[in-house]
């Protein structure tokens, strides 16, 4: 969870995972609109870029601070609801744990949520995060209105239309200026019912097209060298709470179970790589079967307290089974040691110009590799399989992209940045990082 001392401590900044380190001459945490505007104004005169840092949980450098960074702890929280239109408004610093309680008392929920809440808002948005669920989309593509200060210091709202701003905005990586506020389109509140079960990969690639239209949300773990997967299914039902002493065990089960053995099983795996391939069995052979009811925000998320580094490729859905073969029989020659299960999630296509979907529907395989274990070799085999199936990888992710692969993977690149130009012309938000991602 992030600390806002800590982030404030000394000249250091790192990421979540610490694999990402700056050393930012300057740090703000702002209160208000106002203070917003005087940072921006403070970075125009001195010449210096600024990062919003959101939660600091991306794993790759679309983070990273140059030279100021910039924090909207202090501005959180939900602004207004509009029950008419579905519609609430937060302050953008807000973690995604703490919306769904505040949504909930007023009978309302997200329309999906991915399994980790400690983001803010902003900073999902801006990076494209999403769950999984083949008719539902990212959390960018339930924003109905984005309220930021660009970088000329002037302050911006903008209401989702078919224009080319809302294209731009839709997954922005925080290049035009600093998300201050957003409105987003919320449902009644709901509950889901989960259903966690184990498979073979044959079974579940067989199913998978008609698996992932039957429920709302369908989610694979595949166990590297392993034949088993777990599934995880949901739907939506009516609202139902946990007892306290279910959310309890549930609690002790995760942490300590699961989170504990497979903390204990990495550690083996770091000292010796060659248990990589018996450790990824021995997890498959111990998944839990298991069904739970609960309020949507209690049931999406899990607790992540084994720190590993992560890549993650969109492909179009019909690719899936075959990438997923390939995947197996690399793995099954054992030249990998990957203990750590691919997660293997889908969603519907979105139209913005950095959308990793392009408009298609989609499956998202991420790649994850314990904090410690040398994640290169991986994650670069990665990289030039999911460039054979014309991968494209999420923005908050490790990757090895260059500005030809963006250019190439991206046709409306080119228009982004023109008008992300108009917003932020001494190019305030457009650190090094991301000039290697777009300038060719």
């Amino acid at each position: 969870m992030f600390s806002i001392e800590k982030w404030k401590s000394g000249g250091k900044w790192t990421n979540w995972a610490g694999n990402v380190i700056s050393y930012p001459s300057e740090m703000y945490v702002p209160r208000s609109i106002d203070e917003v505007i005087n940072v921006v104004e403070h970075a125009r005169e001195s010449k210096k870029t600024i990062r919003v840092t959101g939660a600091a949980h991306s794993f790759s450098a679309v983070a990273m601070p140059e030279h100021i960074a910039l924090s909207l702890h202090n501005m959180r929280g939900l602004i207004a609801i509009d029950a008419e239109k579905q519609e609430a408004t937060f302050w953008a610093g807000t973690y995604l744990y703490e919306i769904g309680p505040q949504l909930a008392k007023y009978g309302f929920a997200l329309i999906n949520m991915g399994d980790i809440q400690e983001q803010t808002i902003a900073g999902a948005i801006s990076t494209g995060t999403h769950g999984t669920g083949v008719t539902l989309g990212s959390l960018s593509s339930a924003v109905t209105r984005w309220c930021f200060v660009d970088g000329k210091g002037q302050f911006n709202e903008h209401s989702r239309g078919s224009d080319e701003l809302s294209e731009t905005l839709h997954v922005s990586l925080g290049m035009l200026g600093v998300l201050v506020k957003v409105t987003i389109k919320v449902i009644p509140l709901y509950s889901l019912y989960y259903i966690g079960t184990r498979d073979t990969l044959t079974n579940g690639l067989a199913s998978f097209a008609q698996d992932i239209r039957q429920h709302r949300h369908v989610e694979w773990f595949y166990f590297p060298a392993s034949e088993t997967i777990q599934i995880k299914r949901m739907n939506a039902m009516a609202p139902i709470y946990q007892s306290q002493w279910n959310k309890y065990v549930e609690n002790i089960k995760l942490q300590i179970v699961e989170n504990g053995a497979f903390f204990a099983m990495s550690e083996l795996c770091k000292w010796r790589p060659s248990l990589s391939g018996a450790m990824s069995k021995l997890a498959a052979a111990n998944v839990v079967e298991a069904e739970k009811m609960g309020i949507s925000y209690e049931i999406f998320p899990s607790p992540r307290s084994v720190k590993f580094q992560e890549s993650e490729y969109a492909i179009a859905l019909p690719q899936f089974e075959a990438c997923m073969e390939e995947i197996h029989a690399t793995f099954k020659k054992g030249h990998l040691h990957v203990h750590f299960p691919l997660e293997c999630r889908t969603t519907a296509g979105e139209a913005g110009y950095l959308s990793p979907t392009q408009g298609e529907e989609s499956a998202f395989i991420a790649f994850h590799m314990y904090k410690g274990m040398a994640e290169e070799p991986y994650f670069t085999w990665v990289h030039t399989l999911m460039q054979k199936y014309q991968g494209r990888p999420h923005w908050g992710k490790q990757n090895h992209l260059t500005a030809s692969h963006v250019h190439a993977m991206y046709p409306n690149v080119d228009k982004f940045l023109a008008i992300r130009a108009n917003y932020d012309p001494d190019n305030l938000f457009f650190t090094q990082y991301l000039k290697k991602l777009f300038i060719v």
